[in-house]
C-alpha cells in the first residue's frame, strides 16, 4: 500500500470511501494519503489522511464475517449513547459488494505516551458509570463478535442461565468440535455448569452495559482520556468486565481506585473472578489452540 496516495487500496473501495467523505465534510475533500497500521488478526487496516490534513481510521475486509463490521458500528454506538465513556466517532460502515470490500471508517485516534494516574481513575469511573446503565434482560437485542468468534447474545431474564447457556456453554461446544475438551476437562466443565447456581447468587446480580472484550489492547489513552475499542456489547454482570480486565496482566491499579469510588465490588468478587475469567479463556482455547489448556484446566479444578 502506498503511503503518499489512495492508490493503495482497492479501487472501488477508494471509490466508496471518497463518495462518504465528500458527503460527510463537502465536495472539495479527497483521500490524499494512506498508511498501513495494524488492524488486528482480522482485517486490514489504515489511516487515511484527507485533503484538509485530517485523519481517519479504515477497517476492510473483502471476506468479511457476516455483519462484523455493522455489530461493531452498533456497539460503539451503544457505548457512545451512555454518555459515559468516549469510544471513536462511527463515519461509514459498507457492507462487502461486487464493487467494494467491507469497511468501517472511524474517527482516527491518536494515543498519548503517557499514563497519567489521574486519567486512569477516571476511566475506572467512567466504566463504572457506564456498568450503571441497565437493560430488561441479559444480552443483547443482536448477536455480535468475540474476536473473530460469534458471541450469542439471546436476551435471557436469568444471569445464571445466560451465563452457563450463551457464554460457557457455547464455547463449550465449540470446544469440542474443535477437540480441544479432552475427557477429563469435558467432564468438569459439564459439572461445573450444573453447579452455577453455588458461586453465583443470580438474586443480586443486575444488568450492566459491558464492553465486553476489556483486556488492555482494547483502550487508548487519547487527548487525557481513556477512549474504548474493538467492543463485544452485550448486558451482563459487571463483574465479569472487572474480572476480564484483571486476566491478562491486568490494568494499573488507579483504575480500579477509581472504578470503586463510584460503585464498589460486592462481597465475595474474588471468588467468583476466576469462575468469570473463564467465559475469555476458553474464547483464547478455541481462537488459539491448546496453549490455553492449562488455564482452563486450573479454573475448572478451583471449582470442581
Amino acid at each position: 500500500m502506498n503511503a503518499g496516495t489512495s492508490a493503495g487500496l482497492p479501487r472501488g473501495l477508494q471509490n466508496a470511501l471518497s463518495r462518504r467523505v465528500q458527503e460527510l465534510w463537502g465536495p472539495d475533500l479527497s483521500i490524499a494519503g494512506v498508511r498501513p497500521v495494524s488492524g488486528g488478526d482480522i482485517n486490514e487496516a489504515a489511516c487515511l489522511t484527507l485533503s484538509d490534513g485530517r485523519r481517519l481510521f479504515l477497517k476492510y475486509n473483502p471476506n468479511p464475517l457476516p455483519r462484523l463490521f455493522e455489530v461493531e458500528a452498533r456497539g460503539l454506538s451503544l457505548l457512545k449513547g451512555t454518555q459515559t465513556v468516549r469510544v471513536p466517532e462511527v463515519y461509514g460502515v459498507g457492507e462487502a459488494t461486487e464493487e467494494h470490500p467491507a469497511f468501517l471508517l472511524l474517527e482516527w485516534i491518536e494515543p498519548d505516551s503517557s499514563r497519567s494516574p489521574e486519567v486512569l481513575r477516571e476511566f475506572g469511573r467512567r466504566l463504572a458509570r457506564m456498568h450503571r446503565c441497565s437493560w430488561g434482560f441479559y444480552g443483547l437485542d443482536h448477536d455480535n463478535y468475540i474476536g473473530s468468534l460469534p458471541q450469542r447474545n439471546t436476551p435471557t431474564r436469568s444471569w445464571v442461565e445466560f451465563y452457563r447457556e450463551h457464554r460457557l456453554g457455547a464455547q463449550m461446544e465449540r470446544a469440542l468440535q474443535g477437540g480441544r475438551l479432552p475427557a477429563k476437562r469435558r467432564e468438569r466443565l459439564e459439572r461445573l455448569l450444573e453447579r452455577l447456581d453455588d458461586v453465583i447468587d443470580d438474586a443480586i446480580v443486575k444488568p450492566s452495559l459491558l464492553h465486553g472484550d476489556l483486556w488492555g489492547g482494547n483502550f487508548l489513552l487519547s487527548g487525557g482520556e481513556a477512549v474504548l475499542i474493538d467492543p463485544a456489547v452485550y448486558y451482563g454482570d459487571r463483574e465479569i468486565e472487572l474480572a476480564f480486565t484483571e486476566l491478562f496482566g491486568g490494568f494499573p491499579p488507579e483504575f480500579y481506585e477509581g472504578y470503586n469510588e463510584v460503585w464498589p465490588l460486592d462481597p465475595g468478587y474474588e471468588e467468583r473472578k476466576p469462575l468469570y475469567q473463564l467465559y475469555p479463556l476458553l474464547v483464547h482455547l478455541n481462537l488459539f489452540g491448546e496453549g490455553y489448556g492449562p488455564s482452563v484446566d486450573r479454573v475448572l479444578q478451583r471449582y470442581v
